[in-house]
């Protein structure tokens, strides 16, 4: 999978029918670790985490078979944003932060 920033067009409506809304769900706790994921509850290979520092938010959220990630950079000062897809959730990340910011 190579990197790239999502396109602005519009998708197709989902079909139309029941839906239930859920929610990630944290990891289970290991010791007196913090817990630093989230997890659909019916597919634990689906991950959402989210780090930050003063300046930037990365929200990393895998592919729905855990193989791929998506990255969304918001900058907290002003709440601009990238998004960027790789294979890898390292290279994601550096990939929405590049484009995020002026090299």
């Amino acid at each position: 999978m190579a990197e790239q920033q999502t396109g602005g067009g519009r998708l197709p409506h989902p079909p139309a029918g029941r839906r239930r809304w859920t929610s990630f769900v944290a990891e289970e706790r290991v010791d007196d670790k913090p817990v630093r994921g989230l997890h659909e509850q019916t597919n634990p290979r689906h991950r959402l985490r989210v780090e930050h520092d003063a300046h930037t938010l990365l929200i990393h959220l895998s592919d729905e078979d855990g193989d791929g990630w998506t990255t969304i950079a918001v900058d907290r000062a002003t709440r601009h944003s990238a998004v960027t897809r790789h294979r890898r959730q390292a290279d994601a990340a550096r990939g929405a932060y590049d484009a995020l910011y002026e090299q």
